[in-house]
């Protein structure tokens, strides 16, 4: 009762209730050795019966909607899902129904049916080669070691952030550079299928697009930004025979993946609004085509709910 009150109070500071806008992208059946901290079922079940506790989950649209009206209520969030996982039907689903919560699944279309995300293709082939080093020299990076679970955390985490920001053909490269080094047999179902997205979608649950290929957008020409924006909506729209009108950026921080001129292209190309990935709340002034979400990386109840309290104060 203490935390709800103090969220009321910290939602509504200045008479203008503000909306807290959940991000998650995994939800795991069991935790992942080589990503402790990434999100699993139990984790999630945890975090969800906080949020339910201290707030009054709405669907995103909706929640927009209130937002741009005046009259969003008090302690209002909404949950959402980045990129299209199957873990998201299959693991989130029933927790969500389990707390009456929906949820908006962003989705980059070009990874459905069997597609593979690229940063997923780096950690599967690092997590499932049979060898103790890749030889990276295609990619200027030598021998790298990947025989223990701490070498091939290390290994990831020196390549995803080498590989992320580089053009979409060059980081295509230094990925496939990557796979042929592991020689290991990699998943193909990390992602939904269109089926899958479909029962998403009969079960109550928001879609929004996330681009086709999920480009760093800041890295693209405006055509190519473009395209990326309009091809994924319209997939989407003709596969679940719905208008889409909710976007997310890419990775989704300001200057650094996407700039203000792709906020006037999620705009031109016909969304009512915008995502992205920074500390704050949602506010009525806010620009509603860069709108913040943040879920806190604690573990524990309090220390969640502190750091949720402190983003609500910042915006």
């Amino acid at each position: 009762m203490l935390m709800r009150s103090a969220f009321h109070l910290a939602s509504t500071r200045g008479g203008a209730p503000r909306l807290n806008i959940f991000v998650f992208h995994r939800v795991l059946p069991t935790p992942d050795p080589l990503f402790p901290d990434e999100v699993d079922a139990a984790a999630f079940d945890r975090m969800l019966g906080w949020i339910s506790d201290w707030f009054r989950i709405v669907p995103l649209a909706e929640g927009i909607e209130q937002l741009r009206r005046g009259d969003l209520p008090a302690r209002a969030a909404a949950i959402t899902f980045d990129d299209g996982y199957a873990d998201n039907l299959t693991q989130a689903l029933p927790i969500l129904q389990r707390h009456h919560a929906p949820a908006t699944l962003f989705v980059a279309t070009g990874f459905l049916d069997g597609g593979r995300m690229w940063n997923d293709t780096v950690i599967e082939a690092v997590r499932r080669t049979p060898l103790t080093h890749l030889d990276l020299g295609a990619i200027d990076m030598g021998r790298v070691a990947v025989g223990s679970v701490a070498e091939k955390r290390r290994a990831i985490g020196e390549l995803i952030p080498r590989i992320k920001h580089l053009p979409p053909l060059a980081r295509e490269r230094h990925v496939a550079a990557v796979a042929e080094a592991s020689q290991a047999a990699l998943p193909d179902d990390l992602m939904m299928a269109s089926a899958q997205l479909r029962q998403w979608h009969r079960a109550g649950m928001g879609v929004g697009a996330h681009t086709v290929t999920h480009p760093i957008l800041a890295t693209t020409d405006a055509e190519t930004a473009r395209q990326e924006m309009l091809d994924s909506k319209r997939w989407l729209e003709a596969l679940i025979g719905e208008r889409i009108g909710l976007f997310a950026y890419p990775n989704g921080k300001p200057e650094q993946d996407y700039r203000a001129e792709h906020a006037d292209l999620a705009a031109d190309v016909g969304f009512d609004a915008a995502l992205a990935t920074v500390w704050g709340a949602a506010r009525r002034d806010s620009d509603v085509f860069q709108l913040p979400r943040f879920t806190p990386w604690d573990r524990t109840k309090y220390r969640f709910g502190a750091r949720l309290l402190q983003n609500l104060l910042s915006s």
